[in-house]
């Protein structure tokens, strides 16, 4: 995008910015203090752990790093976090570990710590309490090599490290997942279980089902890595500039192949293009052992 084409995007950048102040003034003067505003794309942040967290987010719609009383999160600067989650005071996030799109992890009245090179997949909900009826401190402990999947929530529990939490279970207050425990999905574990080391445990109220298998030990392990690696693409393609994704946007445009048996079906013989050769920060490696 060359210099004029930054000109017209600011411009109307600030336009709509303008048309948001008005829409909020005219609903003021109307009397309705409430208004909605369509989500407008932000400049997505690898966050890392210098980022000074008591300033104000530049009056964005959404704070992905936020204090609570004196608790300030804190991410590694290896770490991923999705620019549509929430991290919310008392909150410790360790070397390479990854946490999605829509994911709310709340230390407000305890803290909440996750090891290194653990993933909480979209949209699960972390918090704390502060105490039990017996008066037990409940923080958040997770540790390395951990997996929560999609929609799950965790509440005052520990995860030992290499634990396995199937999507949309539920751990509720003291719970304790072991080393190379398994939670399986839609799982509801009552106050104070504790799934033994090997063992898989689901239903509503969870329950032991078997003993976990070598197959699926392999797979706890491997889960990590994936999202690890995951992660770091996904970490790479936020922090892009935007001239960058509109240049590749019109690379991936013009030089797409075209799926040459979906064309035979339609009656249309296409030209193979020759292979793009581009350099290296534009495309994704090549696999370097075939060199």
């Amino acid at each position: 995008m060359g210099t004029l084409g930054k000109a017209i995007y600011t411009v109307g950048f600030w336009i709509r910015e303008t048309g948001q102040a008005i829409d909020r003034l005219g609903c003021r003067l109307q009397g309705n203090y409430y208004f909605q505003e369509q989500l407008r794309l932000q400049e997505f942040v690898y966050l890392r752990h210098s980022v000074d967290v008591s300033l104000p987010a530049l009056d964005l719609s959404h704070r992905t790093l936020m204090n609570v009383f004196d608790k300030v999160p804190s991410v590694d600067k290896e770490a991923f976090v999705a620019p549509s989650a929430s991290l919310i005071g008392d909150v410790n996030v360790g070397p390479a570990s990854s946490i999605w799109y829509g994911c709310v992890i709340r230390g407000d009245v305890n803290s909440v710590s996750i090891g290194s090179r653990t993933n909480i997949q979209d949209n699960s909900l972390v918090h704390v309490a502060k105490s039990n009826l017996s008066g037990k401190v409940l923080p958040i402990i997770i540790g390395d090599n951990v997996t929560v999947g999609h929609s799950a929530v965790l509440h005052g529990c520990t995860l030992e490290d290499e634990a396995f939490v199937g999507t949309g279970a539920t751990l509720l207050d003291g719970v304790v997942v072991e080393k190379h425990g398994m939670v399986a999905a839609g799982a509801l574990l009552r106050q104070n279980t504790r799934v033994p080391s090997g063992e898989v445990w689901g239903g509503n109220p969870a329950t032991f089902l078997r003993k976990v298998t070598d197959v699926e030990i392999a797979f706890i392990s491997q889960s990590a890595t994936n999202y690890g690696n995951l992660a770091r693409a996904h970490a790479d393609e936020n922090a892009k500039e935007f001239d960058k994704i509109e240049f590749e946007k019109v690379l991936r445009k013009r030089f797409a192949r075209r799926d040459e048996e979906y064309g035979s079906m339609l009656g249309v013989e296409r030209e193979v293009p020759p292979e793009l050769v581009l350099p290296d920060n534009v495309l994704p490696d090549k696999d370097k052992s075939a060199k």
